[in-house]
């Protein structure tokens, strides 16, 4: 007969290991989109090297923002209270390895890479989610909110600034867009909390030091 003790302990690392597995996996392996690419049969369209620096750039930034999500997203459902709002996180974040492939699939396609510095944003996120679902569930899908509004709002930036000939990337985008306002929009129907405006304001900041470095490296 096994003891109660011995059994707990034996799970809460079993849900530990299973963490760092979802870490490596969003930072480290190249992840598969349950959906198909947007704009895949779109030819791919001619761009000089600048342009095509500044797509990957963009796309770079926008691939990072997944990671992070990825990370938002399992802190914050590690300690979420309601199995439906783990249930509604886990959702989300299924959504989001789609649009994390789309992203590596275009970084592929530009010649480039993802940020070198992606381990850290995973864990930074990863903390903040965990802090964020401590709060409470009515905080934490308040998080998924302003998280997503915010990602929608860069989204719209760049597809502003993308180079006019690259369809394929634009298409990406503009199907990642749609899918972070209906997140936003179910967290709110499931309860989610206005969060007060000094945090807002502190993720803004934060993810502007994200894009401006994730841009580069």
């Amino acid at each position: 007969m096994s003891h109660p003790t011995l059994t707990r302990r034996r799970s809460a690392v079993d849900h530990w290991l299973g963490e760092l597995q979802g870490a490596l996996d969003a930072v480290f392996t190249r992840p598969l989109a349950q959906r198909p690419t947007p704009g895949r049969d779109t030819p791919e369209g001619a761009l000089t090297p600048a342009e095509r620096r500044h797509a990957a750039g963009l796309m770079r930034i926008n691939h990072t923002g997944e990671v992070c999500a990825q990370a938002l997203y399992a802190g914050q459902a590690a300690v979420a209270r309601d199995p439906a709002v783990r249930a509604t996180l886990l959702a989300a974040a299924q959504e989001e390895t789609d649009h994390l492939a789309w992203c590596d699939e275009r970084l592929t396609a530009l010649h480039s890479r993802p940020s070198l510095l992606n381990p850290l944003w995973y864990g930074g996120a990863y903390a903040i989610g965990v802090a964020a679902g401590l709060r409470g569930d009515g905080w934490n899908l308040g998080f998924v909110v302003e998280t997503e509004r915010q990602v929608e709002a860069h989204l719209a930036e760049h597809l502003e600034t993308l180079p006019p000939n690259d369809a394929r990337s634009r298409a990406v985008l503009e199907v990642m867009k749609v899918d972070e306002a209906r997140h936003a929009d179910h967290a709110l129907e499931s309860g989610a909390r206005l969060l007060p405006t000094p945090v807002p304001q502190a993720m803004a900041a934060v993810s502007a030091v994200m894009k401006a470095v994730a841009y580069r490296l």
